[in-house]
């Protein structure tokens, strides 16, 4: 087969890792990727919302699977302008899209379909949260304790442009659970971890995400496909019902209260930073996967998580979330490799053929491990062996779940 993945970050860059292993795989390209994905396909200079030019690339190319990475073209409609032209997608509709691209719409869809969510507030009065009900890259949700908190979530959430949404604030252990779809059946993969703050202890303005790990302890298999069935498939019933089918990724964010799980959003995509933590986990041909959902047939495909844990640290710039930091030489990447890490890029560029930052979030460093505990250790030493100026990183990634595990 040949693919083309679309984006440019560590989320790509991991898909491009766990693709370029599948025996179905002759030609992997990438648009407009970046200095780690070029190690692995040939990558076109290329914005991952321009819609048209994806098409007549992925026609020059003759590729067999065009697999959309990043939220925003999806919610844009690339899916569908790819899918007119004949070319097989793995991503949703831009109607089934908005599951992600408007907290309203999320809200309406769990509604009918009878899962538990966050409550609505007509009073935006503390503790709650405040959201953008748009897209916002992970940094579009405020937590809020006191009245001042919320005055500036407003002000920050209406900046962002479009309405804003504001929920009860729950209370409860947060955990990503993510499942391939085929627009009527539905395989969970796996589920993870994120760590939405910037600062140790969960401090600090939300971002994209500085870390994950995956298993979540004490969670097994049987117990993420109870959460797939009560979450996601009477959600993806509904879209269903409404004509607009979702084919590709459905990732719920979810928090587990006293009271049962509840879902805090939805994402119509492989998630970012855990598909960094989770695909190095799964046993089985993904691209095969990836190509049956976009094939809308499923049936057969077997794909899930082996035995072992996964912790990914998120290298980022010295300013962010704030802005980016372009053009600063990045050094140990080699390093941390040869310990046995995988080393995904998220905000990386060349200058020359000298590596140098090009982003908010810099870099992914995933351990391997039979836990959490020999995982999350072999992540932060090769972290460690890689310098930037004003590189930053979480350092309680996956901590207390070792700390238990162990």
């Amino acid at each position: 087969m040949r693919v083309l993945i679309v984006g440019s970050g560590g989320r790509e860059h991991a898909l491009a890792w766990k693709l370029s292993r599948s025996p179905l795989l002759d030609e992997l390209h990438a648009a407009p990727g970046n200095p780690g994905i070029a190690a692995l396909a040939q990558c076109h200079p290329m914005r991952a919302d321009d819609g048209d030019g994806l098409v007549g690339l992925a026609r020059a190319l003759d590729v067999d699977l065009v697999v959309v990475g990043p939220e925003a073209p999806l919610v844009a409609g690339v899916a569908d302008e790819l899918r007119h032209a004949g070319i097989a997608a793995f991503g949703p509709s831009a109607a089934a899209a908005r599951i992600e691209g408007s907290k309203g719409f999320a809200k309406e869809i769990l509604a009918a379909a009878g899962v538990p969510t966050a409550a609505s507030l007509s009073d935006p009065e503390p503790p709650c949260v405040v959201k953008a009900d748009g897209l916002a890259a992970g940094k579009g949700v405020f937590v809020c304790t006191t009245q001042e908190e919320v005055d500036a979530a407003l002000a920050a959430a209406g900046a962002l442009g479009g309405s804003v949404v504001v929920e009860e604030l729950l209370d409860g252990e947060e955990l990503s659970v993510f499942a391939l779809t085929d627009g009527s059946r539905t395989l969970p993969l796996a589920a993870a971890r994120d760590y939405k703050r910037i600062g140790d202890g969960d401090t600090g303005p939300n971002t994209g995400g500085m870390g994950a790990f995956s298993p979540v302890p004490p969670l097994d298999e049987r117990e993420v496909e109870e959460l797939v069935d009560r979450i996601h498939r009477p959600v993806l019933a509904e879209l269903a019902a409404r004509r607009t089918p979702f084919l590709g990724l459905l990732y719920a964010g979810l928090m587990l209260t006293e009271d049962g799980p509840r879902v805090l959003e939805f994402n119509c995509r492989f998630g970012d930073p855990e598909t960094q933590a989770i695909v190095p986990r799964l046993e089985g041909d993904l691209l095969a996967a990836l190509a049956a959902a976009a094939s809308g047939d499923l049936r057969g495909v077997t794909v899930g998580p082996v035995e072992g844990a996964a912790v990914t640290v998120v290298l980022a710039a010295g300013a962010y979330p704030e802005r980016p930091d372009v053009g600063s030489p990045i050094d140990g990447v080699p390093d941390a490799e040869a310990l046995g890490a995988l080393v995904f890029h998220a905000g990386t560029a060349l200058r020359g053929s000298e590596l140098v930052t090009s982003g908010g979030r810099i870099l992914n460093v995933t351990g391997l491990g039979s836990d959490l505990e020999r995982a999350r250790a072999l992540a932060y030493e090769a972290t460690a062996a890689i310098t930037f100026d004003g590189a930053r990183y979480r350092r309680d990634i996956a901590l207390e779940e070792a700390r238990v595990v162990s």
